[in-house]
């Protein structure tokens, strides 16, 4: 009896892995040519599936750029939570989240180029809203880790601080990515500078 057929046939791709390879095409092809442009055709042709198939996982061409912002939502939170582990003080803590983060939007420009750019408020409301989670979940762990290191601080000043951090980071990153002559750790220290003196004030208010 002839096994040939069975010894072909291509192995069926668990759902998901299949749901990581469209993610990682649709993430680089909307970071190149822009959620507008993006073709859903390319897409799948990309990933040797149907454009239905990809329907059926995502929902929408909106659907699937959601997915790769909350990918990138995970792995960000993942890689800065980690880095602060064994922090020595809220210094340190502080100097060693924005190394994380700098690495990460290194590493990571296609992921965080979707963040950055104005590419969800186009897609829609969800994505939209996908990305501003990015923004509080850091804006979260940040006031988590504060609030180790100043168990008496007023609320109020960790959210003030948290958001603040954010904010530059997001901004400094655009400025990073795009030079070659300064490194994570030299971004973090620039930033960890400007950012000490109101956060040292936290500390010792006086």
């Amino acid at each position: 009896m002839s096994t040939a057929p069975e010894q072909t046939r291509k192995r069926r791709m668990p759902r998901a892995e299949r749901e990581r390879q469209m993610v990682a095409v649709a993430e680089e092809i909307f970071a190149d040519r822009g959620y507008l442009a993006a073709s859903m055709d390319e897409i799948a042709e990309r990933c040797g599936v149907s454009k239905p198939m990809i329907y059926e996982y995502f929902g929408s061409k909106e659907g699937l750029l959601v997915a790769c912002i909350r990918q990138a939502r995970a792995q960000l939170a993942t890689a800065t939570t980690q880095a602060v582990v064994g922090a020595t003080g809220p210094r340190d803590a502080l100097r060693r989240g924005l190394v994380a983060f700098f690495e990460f939007t290194d590493a990571h420009r296609r992921a965080w180029s979707l963040v950055l750019r104005n590419e969800a408020a186009v897609a829609g409301q969800a994505a939209a809203a996908e990305v501003e989670a990015v923004r509080q979940e850091q804006v979260e762990i940040n006031i988590a880790l504060f609030s180790t290191f100043l168990p008496d601080t007023a609320r109020t000043d960790l959210e003030v601080a948290a958001q603040t951090v954010v904010g530059a980071c997001e901004r400094l990153s655009l400025w990073y990515v795009g030079r070659d002559d300064i490194t994570a750790d030299q971004a973090a220290d620039h930033l960890t500078r400007i950012l000490w003196g109101g956060l040292d004030a936290l500390v010792d208010p006086r």
